[in-house]
């Protein structure tokens, strides 16, 4: 069962390509990576899928619903490539916000506060301002504000920007968590191929707004279709 389904999507801003007869199908409870260089197309499909920006031409279901249906997004968690807040908030005021968005109980959004800076290893910047955090320090926020809530499906955008190893490792072990343990969906958009080769089920390449191949990782990698 595949929880996105793109076909045949054409985008373009002005004279200028993002998408061209892109197709890809991500299969529900698996990680599906989509590899290409800078300004091939990846955000502006994410956009897409999150129907912040409208397609021409194709079409794209997410949840089994056309994503112009707002109840296609109910259960989707997404972390832009930079993640950012306003600046006098704390660490903690951040996923409290979040929490509420979310229509967490007040009981409940302390306990999954908690939760949540232990497993991105940031308690101790739950009393920090985001004016003083670190890149990588806002990366793993944004990753806590996402596992803030009970998601379906997390599409994450560039995640590893700005991590450090130790935060590269720990994202990976977490996301493979998600899968492993919760039977999430994890969309990654990435422009290095070993920084999700070893944990991503399925893949998809893309490269001036058209998928050159996608399928199982480990038959894509292993086989000749970039060539």
């Amino acid at each position: 069962m595949s929880i996105i389904i793109a076909k045949n999507v054409y985008k373009e801003y002005g004279n200028q390509i993002a998408l061209k007869d892109f197709s890809i199908s991500v299969r529900k409870g698996k990680i599906f990576s989509l590899l290409g260089p800078n300004g091939a197309g990846k955000t502006t499909f994410v956009k897409s899928l999150l129907h912040l920006v409208n397609i021409k031409s194709g079409s794209i279901e997410l949840n089994g619903l056309k994503v112009n249906n707002p109840n296609s997004r109910i259960g989707v968690g997404y972390l832009p490539e930079r993640f950012s807040f306003f600046p006098y908030y704390t660490v903690e005021g951040v996923l409290e916000f979040y929490g509420k968005i979310k229509n967490i109980s007040k009981i409940q959004i302390g306990e999954n506060i908690e939760k949540s800076l232990d497993l991105i290893n940031i308690s101790s910047l739950a009393k920090k301002k985001i004016s003083t955090l670190s890149k990588g320090q806002k990366q793993r926020l944004g990753i806590a504000c996402l596992i803030m809530g009970e998601n379906q499906l997390y599409i994450l955008d560039e995640p590893f920007s700005g991590l450090d190893p130790i935060g590269i490792k720990e994202l990976k072990d977490l996301i493979i968590k998600l899968r492993n343990e919760e039977g999430k969906t994890v969309f990654i958009n990435s422009h290095i191929l070993s920084e999700v080769e070893k944990i991503s089920d399925d893949v998809g390449f893309i490269n001036k707004g058209v998928c050159l191949t996608s399928g199982e990782m480990k038959e894509i990698i292993g086989s000749s279709s970039l060539e």
